[in-house]
């Protein structure tokens, strides 16, 4: 057998599992089952990481990366499917495309990650915000990006890219803590994670360095509040610490009130919600595309102070390669979102080899007699 023809054999064979599973979750009456392939209504895979779901009316809205089979960067852009019952999802197609403009900032061939999507009521405008990467600049840009619709479906059209609160401190530093962050000196270590660099960092380290040119933002998530205030929460300084701001009323800017969360605590994939009183936000550490165990922080208001609690998850993920909770089943969250009346942590099972083929994760939040959230493993999330 010809090399070539054990090549074509291999990926026909592949091609030819990969719909076999897709049917198989397609008959389940078009239902999520964790660990399987969802498809759409044209029969393939849901194409939607690293995102969000928006409802508006009755129709609900899963916006995500448009992730190529192959490789990191992005040449369609923010895909968009909707959905009135979340079992059966129709592709609308790419609603935030990228750029054909040579030095557009979503020019072709940069990276687009965890898009999330407001609805504002005050401007009547769907706003889209992002972590975005510019072409051929790897990760290094590390900026979040802005657009908007009239429609749930777009197209969206870009507003701008930018770093974070440039020359602002955080309000949950006092002057003495100021003081400490404008000692420091990022250039002068060399030795990363030696216990004088980690209290370097938990002093502000790379927050000082930044001033200039705005903090980093990477992976990020979004929250509405009861009274409408919105805020962006992001992984910053390297992904050493999360960042939590204010969006201001159109939610296309910030008002630069913002703090540190965690500094030093190498935390990304943020999600946030508030159950009752109390404001949550589950995270990941930061392991590249490989599962990890996930963190929990608590707090009474948004603007902290935060307390880190375990991991909510728990148990192991039988039926699918019996992950285990320390290892987040597998998967790294995107959302914790309300449906039907309960929520949901989403996420994602990474395939780095064929990112488009990365699977879903729904599973339902529960609580327990003190109102503590924890998430045991589900087939699916009505359970």
């Amino acid at each position: 057998m010809s090399t070539r023809f054990f090549t074509l054999t291999r990926i026909s064979l592949l091609s030819l599992l990969w719909a076999v599973l897709t049917s198989t979750a397609l008959a389940q009456d078009g239902a999520l089952i964790n660990g399987q392939p969802w498809p759409d209504t044209n029969g393939r895979h849901i194409n939607a990481h690293g995102g969000c779901i928006l409802q508006h009316g009755d129709t609900y809205y899963w916006y995500g990366e448009q992730r190529p089979d192959r490789g990191f960067t992005m040449d369609g852009g923010i895909t968009v499917y909707k959905s009135t019952d979340l079992r059966h999802w129709t592709d609308c197609g790419i609603c935030l495309h990228t750029s054909s403009d040579e030095g557009s900032d979503i020019e072709r061939g940069c990276i687009m990650e965890r898009p999330k999507v407001l609805w504002n009521e005050r401007t009547r405008r769907f706003v889209m915000l992002f972590h975005l990467e510019l072409k051929g600049r790897g990760y290094e840009a590390a900026r979040v990006a802005f657009a908007e619709s009239e429609s749930p479906t777009g197209p969206f059209r870009f507003v701008r890219s930018k770093r974070l609160h440039a020359q602002t401190w955080p309000f949950n530093m006092s002057d003495a803590d100021i003081l400490a962050a404008k000692q420091t000196n990022a250039a002068q270590w060399h030795e990363w994670w030696t216990p004088e660099w980690r209290k370097e960092v938990e002093k502000g380290m790379y927050l000082w360095r930044d001033m200039e040119s705005g903090q980093m933002s990477r992976d990020m998530t979004v929250f509405t509040d009861t009274d409408g205030t919105a805020y962006h929460i992001t992984s910053s300084q390297e992904n050493l610490t999360l960042l939590i701001s204010e969006l201001s009323a159109d939610y296309l800017d910030f008002t630069g009130k913002y703090i540190m969360l965690a500094p030093g605590g190498l935390n990304e994939a943020p999600c946030l919600f508030r159950h009752a009183d109390d404001y949550w936000l589950i995270c990941s550490g930061c392991t590249g595309w490989a599962p990890n165990e996930a963190r929990m922080f608590k707090a009474k208001s948004i603007w902290g102070p935060w307390t880190q609690l375990p991991s909510p998850f728990q148990g192991t993920a039988s039926g699918y390669r019996d992950m285990p909770a320390d290892k987040t089943f597998g998967a790294q969250g995107t959302f914790v979102c309300q449906l039907e009346g309960r929520f949901v942590f989403m996420a994602d099972v990474w395939n780095p080899r064929h990112l488009a083929r990365s699977l879903h994760f729904w599973l339902p939040v529960h609580f327990d007699n003190e109102g503590t959230p924890f998430i045991p493993w589900a087939d699916n999330w009505k359970q």
